[in-house]
């Protein structure tokens, strides 16, 4: 039976892409409109907090020891020092409507950045799909979307998968790994009827995929079929990514966000922008992959 904790309460005002770091066994992650960065050690409890210089939306380790983000600035190359993050942008793909901003991303298993943008105000499909290779080149792959979301490749690198929150669907591209390249894009899932929709995901090792259900309170687990294996309801109404992570990489971590509660709504949601764990789901994740640098 699975148990939820709380393990770090925050609160975020939009927490986003946790993700384990094996080699120093801490949990990293963000809160995209503080904007900081926030590692934690399971071991003691401790958080520590670094200030970003741009809304974030998410972020890659490189085999370097350095970090990339996408954020509101293009990809920026991020080096922790002290309490702060030093920042460059090598590459910016996005128009000059600084209401653009890139968003959800995950590295393949050859060290490139696949990261999905979205506009601040939902207007029109002008979000679009890049992958940021090793020369800090960026490359549109796709595009026509209303949000990037729930990025995630399985883990026998056959398969890519991209959600749409607005559109209430994740798309399923066959992919290239060594090429890197999407193609056959499908309907994979949908959350038209049902409370949610699918934000940040990630695989597990049996190649189910999982994600957080924002503004429904929940985390599901999809098979590669396409078909809800299990739903688990959280105490946040707004879950926004899921890593998995811990010693044996059985532990899912979800973030979460406090700025989409109404006020009304705040007082039964007291755990909004929590990071929360959740323990004995039977699954396990796979380390990230790490960002090639050239």
């Amino acid at each position: 039976m699975n148990s939820i904790h709380v393990a770090h309460a925050g609160p975020d005002l939009l927490g986003e892409s946790p993700q384990w770091n094996s080699r120093e066994q801490r949990l990293y992650w963000i809160d995209s409109f503080a904007p900081a960065l926030r590692r934690l050690d399971p071991a003691t409890g401790a958080v520590e907090s670094f200030g970003l210089p741009s809304d974030t939306g998410s972020f890659v380790f490189t085999d370097d020891g350095d970090l990339i983000a996408g954020t509101r600035a293009g990809f920026q190359r991020i080096r922790l020092e002290a309490d702060r993050a030093v920042a460059v942008t090598v590459a910016d793909p996005l128009a000059r409507d600084r209401r653009l901003m890139l968003n959800d991303g995950k590295c393949d298993r050859r060290g490139r950045y696949w990261c999905a943008s979205v506009h601040s105000d939902f207007i029109g499909r002008a979000a679009e799909l890049f992958c940021l290779d090793a020369a800090f080149e960026a490359h549109r792959m796709a595009g026509d979307f209303i949000i990037g979301n729930g990025i995630a490749i399985s883990p026998d690198d056959a398969r890519f998968y991209l959600a749409d929150s607005r559109d209430e669907t994740v798309w399923l591209f066959d992919f290239d790994l060594d090429q890197g390249r999407i193609r056959h894009k499908r309907r994979f899932f949908s959350t038209a009827r049902m409370a949610g929709r699918v934000d940040g995901a990630t695989c597990d090792s049996e190649g189910n995929y999982w994600c957080a259900l924002v503004h429904g309170a929940a985390v599901a687990c999809i098979s590669p079929a396409g078909e809800m294996i299990e739903r688990i309801e959280v105490p946040v109404k707004h879950p926004t990514m899921v890593a998995f992570g811990g010693a044996q990489m059985d532990e899912l971590y979800v973030t979460s966000a406090s700025m989409l509660l109404a006020e009304a709504e705040k007082s039964a949601w007291p755990l909004a922008g929590a990071l929360l764990r959740i323990d004995g789901l039977g699954a396990r994740g796979l380390p990230e992959p790490l960002f090639h640098v050239a």
